[in-house]
């Protein structure tokens, strides 16, 4: 497991990360989301030893995280870093051999991942002459040819099509079915709310969420539902209790305390067939859009009006 806690980093007089702290497990995919600016990318640099913090930890299974262990990350930058006119196979083989393997091996791992990654059949070719969604899976090939014991990815899925993901979640699921911690931010939240099964959400500098994704979207549920009904569903705006969003003829989306929906799920049996009834989730981008829009609000409170709803 990979742990940061109480991370604060500063640049001049601008605090950028305050008190960063969350947990990547082992064997699962987080994603880290937030916005331009709100601290991902000097989060992930910290953790990769690249920038220092200036105050907190970060441990791996316990223990503190230093230069040796960070040798055996696997790194994708959001900026694309391989050489533009060496063919790919040979750059990816290249990458293995820094971190220790012999010619024939890491030629041989290089292959193996390349094909997995779908780019078996452009080997021999630079990494100029891709497409922009190639060289991404390029990219994700010199982060994971030397078998990582941790994974920290940015913007993984950038420029790949729906295919393309799915081909890059299956090499990424594997590692981490390996027991491989794999930490990916991305700006697209629907993606994240797909592939991940933790989320970590930050927003100016802070933590403001995290946790296993069916929890959150359940912490920050409203107590909504949806009904499918073989007749008129026309009597629901009327019914105590209950404030309709949507209306359709026989489908509703309406707000009520779970009592009041099981009493509107009995009537609608009354009244014949019912084809579907569930509670409602919120998407990931709700959640996101949510916590940001409360955070903000009260960052912007006065000192004084945040100290008097603490002590309330």
């Amino acid at each position: 497991m990979l742990q940061l806690e109480g991370i604060s980093r500063t640049f001049g007089d601008r605090l950028v990360l305050e008190d960063v702290g969350f947990t990547v497990e082992r064997g699962k995919l987080t994603g880290f989301v937030g916005g331009n600016g709100a601290g991902k990318t000097t989060t992930m640099r910290i953790v990769l030893g690249v920038l220092t913090p200036d105050s907190g930890t970060i441990t791996l299974d316990g223990r503190p995280l230093g230069d040796q262990q960070r040798r055996g990350f696997g790194y994708m930058p959001e900026e694309r870093g391989l050489y533009p006119k060496m063919p790919l196979l040979e750059q990816i083989a290249y990458l293995a051999r820094l971190h220790g393997y012999e010619k024939r091996p890491a030629t041989e791992r290089a292959r193996e991942l390349l094909e997995k990654l779908g780019l078996g059949e452009r080997l021999t070719d630079p990494v100029d002459d891709l497409s922009l969604g190639n060289q991404q899976r390029a990219q994700i090939a010199a982060a994971l040819v030397h078998d990582p014991e941790v994974l920290i990815l940015d913007e993984p899925f950038s420029g790949l099509d729906p295919m393309a993901v799915d081909v890059v979640l299956g090499v990424l699921s594997e590692h981490a079915a390996r027991g491989v911690p794999v930490l990916f931010s991305s700006h697209q939240l629907d993606v994240v709310e797909r592939l991940c099964d933790d989320v970590v959400v930050i927003a100016g500098g802070k933590i403001r969420a995290s946790g296993e994704k069916e929890a959150l979207r359940q912490r920050y549920a409203e107590p909504r539902y949806e009904i499918t009904s073989a007749g008129d569903m026309g009597w629901l705006r009327t019914e105590p209790g209950v404030s309709v969003v949507e209306f359709d003829g026989g489908y509703a989306l309406f707000d009520a305390e779970e009592a009041t929906a099981q009493r509107v799920l009995r009537a609608a049996l009354d009244a014949g067939p019912v084809h579907a009834f569930s509670p409602v989730r919120p998407r990931l981008a709700e959640i996101f859009r949510d916590i940001v829009r409360d955070e903000e609000r009260h960052d912007d409170e006065p000192a004084a009006a945040r100290t008097k709803e603490t002590v309330r």
